[in-house]
């Protein structure tokens, strides 16, 4: 208690309290607006941390991260298009009650159950992070190597779609991270005779392209200006006696749910929320009233997803590992500070991790007070056309690249991560694994090559001791369900030919 005290005291300076709110309020407007998402955001905003303490960097961003869960709701009600891909679900049930007149009801039940997922979330992180230190400073270099390589197989394999292209495009990603100077002999690797590329790719670039230049191309075609019919009034937003009396025990439920799934590698918030919805679906007494607009059904989700949104920091803080992509962001955030990522951080960086962690409190305070009273501006929010919206924010990101070092290189590589993005989705791969293995292959080459001096060059030694092979096992276990769950949709996707051969005979 103690020191989450000092950390409020350093959270609720004027400077922290500012970019907390800047945070926030960003958030959710990107969560409102669809199409940009919470990793595009984030991406963006990494050049301005520059020039911000380290602390109040990772408050502000984080306050994107949670920020934009809360904002994705809106959107998901009334226009059935999810701000983000965990508030889709949301879309089920939201958007049915809308069409019944309840839109303020809903997006009032949204709200409270964010608070509340959000907020026991907290408590989790708060209670788990130490335990996990405490486990994790039983790590060296090999088994955090092992932990290191249980993430990325995990966070490969467990995504959408096929375990191998995630593995592949995990790979390429792990070799671009390789890009510059070799960390012991100083010697260049893969610059093709590019200066520029001997301090290695920015994490600024490769973010920005891959997820804010990309998101942008691909739904510049696909939106158009929302059309919204109802008028929100604060009358309309007052829930009976009835919703609240439902909505309570599935809000408990849902932020149980997103508690455990958040700090899993892989999994991400938008597991989180499709599985407190089917597990709600399954505890229902009235399972086919699903999808037709009932609480139950929005107020399970939103706090699955907002309390995992704050567990996932459990794995970042304690073992430096991040478990989703936005993670994978903010560890690069961190990295960029010089904040060596890992069991010592919180101990090297103890008032940062705790002011970061009363941050979250007054963050979701602030979205509480911020989401109810401004939907009317969110819902004017959703009626800028998109033909204005992108080239600003595409203006905005090259503007943010091109400050890192005045180059315009730099442009140019953002330029061609964004084409890679976008033509990664065309062809079916996804980009997050990439993404992923370009923040942490450095790490693993580091551990791997100094477990192997101190082995004497023994390759079994890595794989030695029940830490590592207990990490070892569970990679072994998830990779074989997740080419388990692949094949088995494969043969479901197959058309049958029986119909057809009785035709014939």
């Amino acid at each position: 208690m103690a020191e989450l005290l000092q950390g409020f005291s350093v959270a609720l300076s004027a400077e922290n309290l500012a970019y907390c709110f800047i945070g926030v309020f960003l958030g959710m407007v990107v969560g409102v607006l669809p199409g940009i998402g919470s990793l595009a955001a984030i991406s963006m905003l990494l050049p301005i941390t520059f020039y911000l303490d380290p602390t109040t960097a990772i408050i502000m961003l984080a306050g994107v991260y949670y920020g934009s869960e809360y904002g994705g709701s809106t959107a998901s009600i009334l226009l059935n298009l999810p701000g983000t891909p965990s508030n889709a679900v949301t879309c089920l049930d939201g958007y049915p009650m809308a069409q019944k007149g309840r839109a303020g009801v809903a997006l009032f039940v949204t709200t409270i159950a964010s608070f509340v997922g959000g907020s026991l979330g907290i408590i989790l992180l708060t209670v788990a992070t130490p335990a996990f230190i405490s486990f994790a400073m039983m790590f060296q270099s090999k088994e955090y190597f092992v932990a290191l390589l249980l993430g990325l197989i995990m966070a490969a394999t467990i995504s959408q779609g096929s375990p191998a292209r995630g593995l592949a495009v995990l790979g390429v990603g792990i070799l671009l991270g390789c890009i510059g100077a070799d960390i012991q002999t100083g010697m260049a690797r893969f610059t093709m005779g590019r200066i520029q590329l001997f301090d290695g790719i920015s994490i600024v670039i490769v973010a920005m392209g891959l997820f804010g230049v990309s998101e942008i191309i691909w739904s510049i075609a696909a939106h158009t200006t929302p059309i919204i019919k109802d008028r929100i009034t604060l009358q309309s937003l007052i829930p009976t006696r009835d919703d609240i009396a439902r909505s309570a025990i599935p809000t408990l439920r849902g932020t149980a749910v997103g508690s455990i799934v958040g700090p899993l590698p892989g999994a991400g918030l938008a597991l989180a929320s499709f599985f407190a919805y089917a597990l709600e679906k399954r505890f229902s007494r009235r399972p086919e009233a699903f999808g037709t607009g009932i609480v139950e059904g929005i107020a399970a989700p939103e706090a699955a997803n907002n309390a995992a949104a704050q567990t996932a920091f459990i794995p970042t803080f304690a073992l430096g590992i991040p478990g989703t992509t936005t993670m994978a962001i903010m560890l690069g955030a961190m990295m960029m500070h010089g904040i060596v990522p890992g069991p010592q951080f919180v101990r090297e960086n103890f008032d940062m991790f705790w002011a970061v962690v009363a941050s979250f409190w007054i963050g979701n305070l602030i979205l509480l007070l911020l989401n109810i009273p401004f939907i009317g501006v969110w819902v004017r929010l959703l009626k800028i056309p998109y033909v204005l919206l992108y080239p600003a924010i595409i203006c905005l990101v090259c503007i943010g690249v091109y400050s890192l070092s005045y180059s315009v290189f730099d442009v140019v590589l953002l330029l061609g991560f964004g084409l890679l993005g976008y033509v990664l989705r065309l062809i079916r791969f996804e980009a997050a694994p990439l993404l992923m293995g370009f923040v942490l292959g450095p790490l693993l080459e580091e551990n791997f090559r100094r477990a192997l001096l101190l082995a004497q060059g023994d390759l079994l030694t890595l794989f030695s001791g029940p830490i590592n092979t207990t990490m070892l096992t569970l990679a072994g276990l998830a990779s074989a369900w997740a080419i388990y769950a692949r094949i088995r949709a494969l043969r479901r996707s197959e058309p049958s030919t029986l119909p057809a051969a009785s035709e014939d005979a």
